[in-house]
């Protein structure tokens, strides 16, 4: 009983901001907006499966949130670093203003992030695991290839919503 009112208490906390998500939404470009939502979701479905999931106790719990929390939050990071880097040598290749310096730097910021994302995640998963016992280890990796489906499924979603917005544009 008390678990549950735990994780109702953590969600109900993250649902609090939806209203200014939602606000802010119309001022954030349809693919940002993707993002963050995917995100949005992925932390939502962890926080919300991870005490039952898990079979936690209520001091790992409390333990365990900030840790997922900052593991979602440095892939988070890296994957933007790792995509504002692309984007901006793709941007700059496609109408032909890139210097040998400017795609340089971009590369070194590319592989930067490329070079710290195993070692962060890989600090943030050891972290975790020695919160929990073996057995709820295996369940953590198991509730994170769900995410990671989830997340998957839900970038699909809105490139198909993006391509039938353009699609209804053009008619």
């Amino acid at each position: 009983m008390r678990r549950s009112v735990i994780v109702r208490s953590v969600v109900a906390l993250g649902l609090a901001g939806l209203p200014l998500f939602a606000q802010e939404r119309s001022r954030v470009p349809r693919e940002r907006h993707s993002h963050d939502e995917a995100f949005k979701m992925a932390d939502a479905y962890i926080v919300s499966n991870l005490q039952e999931s898990l079979g936690l106790t209520d001091e790992q719990f409390v333990k365990l949130l900030p840790l997922v929390k900052k593991l979602q939050t440095d892939r988070r990071e890296l994957a933007l670093r790792r995509k504002r880097a692309l984007s901006d040598m793709h941007r700059m290749l496609e109408n032909g203003s890139g210097t040998e310096a400017q795609l340089g730097e971009l590369m070194e910021q590319l592989r930067g992030a490329e070079d710290a994302e195993p070692a962060t995640i890989r600090r943030d998963f050891e972290a975790i695991d020695a919160v929990l016992t073996t057995v709820q280890q295996a369940k953590y990796r198991v509730l994170e290839a769900k995410l990671e489906q989830r997340i998957r499924e839900a970038i699909v979603r809105a490139r198909q919503e993006r391509s039938e917005d353009r699609a209804q544009r053009e008619q």
